[in-house]
């Protein structure tokens, strides 16, 4: 008689596989949030991702494990058409999640250990130009307390560089205009100090004026950018929508918040800015992040100079050519 499961069978060992694997993911969880310090949205992808993976499990529960079970999921999402990306962040929480589970003594080995996920080619983040981004921070005019509040984040996004997270993060006890500065909390839970340019704190002193007033409705209220609908704190997302019609408006192509971050990066190194400074600017723990900006400054100072420079312009190359034979 065979041994595989009906699919009757299966279903009902996958569901059992989830019941039983919920409270050690619970666990997991309670362990990123209070010894990690990771941020509600990151602990909700893990979920996710997580339960997907359960659900897909042919064994009773997530301790029985083994690496072949981990590489018929991974292969699974691979014929799903699964991002590369996707499927690297997914087999990140495994691996995550394995690692805590075998720290915890609930096993002694992680079938994830001899893994790898796919490998991604090196992409280069978008950039705006600087005549772009001009061209997209003057467009924001209006004196009503919505497009006040978009001209002062729109400012502070390229100003500081901020994540997206970061920005809606801000409460007003973090912002010191007089000094052009704010502090934020960003991943890890770290604080840091990001700098504000003129332009920015000029539209954010307009909105804390006229703009904010209008759309707070509890005067206990202390993030810095509000929803108008109900007074509360702008979500990251109705940010992201805004920049991209703006983007679309403005530009003719659709730009998010990380847009104006690529571009921050890229123009201070232009601008003869030290990697490391730039990294301390951006929160990045490691000076690796940072540099993807160096070859990014690169290309763009190639372009110019291979637009600019007599000698790097073909035709006149092959014009010289021409000439010496003579």
């Amino acid at each position: 008689m065979s041994n595989t499961p009906t699919r009757d069978a299966s279903e009902t060992s996958q569901s059992k596989g989830v019941r039983q694997s919920t409270p050690l993911l619970e666990e997991f969880l309670s362990y990123l949030a209070v010894e990690r310090n990771f941020s509600s949205h990151t602990r909700e992808a893990y979920r996710r991702d997580l339960e997907q993976f359960m659900a897909h499990l042919h064994v009773a529960s997530v301790l029985e494990v083994d690496t072949r079970e981990v590489r018929g999921y991974l292969a699974d999402l691979a014929r799903q058409d699964y991002k590369i990306s996707t499927r690297n962040r997914k087999m990140a929480a495994l691996r995550s999640f394995y690692r805590f589970l075998v720290r915890e003594e609930y096993r002694t080995s992680n079938p994830t250990e001899e893994l790898h996920g796919p490998k991604k080619g090196r992409t280069l983040p978008k950039v705006l130009d600087q005549t772009q981004t001009q061209q997209l921070l003057t467009a924001l005019t209006g004196d009503d307390p919505i497009k006040l509040r978009d001209r002062a984040w729109a400012h502070t996004l390229y100003a500081t560089g901020l994540r997206v997270s970061e920005v809606i993060g801000i409460d007003l006890d973090k912002l010191n205009l007089k000094q052009g500065e704010v502090r934020v909390i960003g991943k890890g839970n770290k604080e840091r100090i990001a700098l504000l340019d003129g332009p920015a704190m000029q539209a954010l002193e307009s909105y804390l004026w006229i703009g904010r007033p209008e759309l707070v409705k509890t005067p206990t209220e202390q993030a810095l950018f509000l929803n108008a609908k109900d007074g509360n704190r702008l979500t990251a997302r109705a940010l992201q929508q805004r920049l991209q019609t703006l983007g679309q408006e403005v530009l003719g192509f659709s730009i998010s918040p990380h847009t104006l971050r690529h571009s921050f990066a890229t123009h201070l190194l232009e601008g003869g800015a030290d990697l490391r400074v730039v990294q301390e600017l951006l929160g990045h723990s490691t000076i690796a992040t940072t540099q993807v900006y160096t070859h990014l400054s690169s290309q763009r100072l190639r372009k110019v100079y291979e637009l600019a420079h007599p000698r790097a312009k073909r035709g006149t190359i092959r014009s010289a050519d021409h000439s010496n034979k003579g």
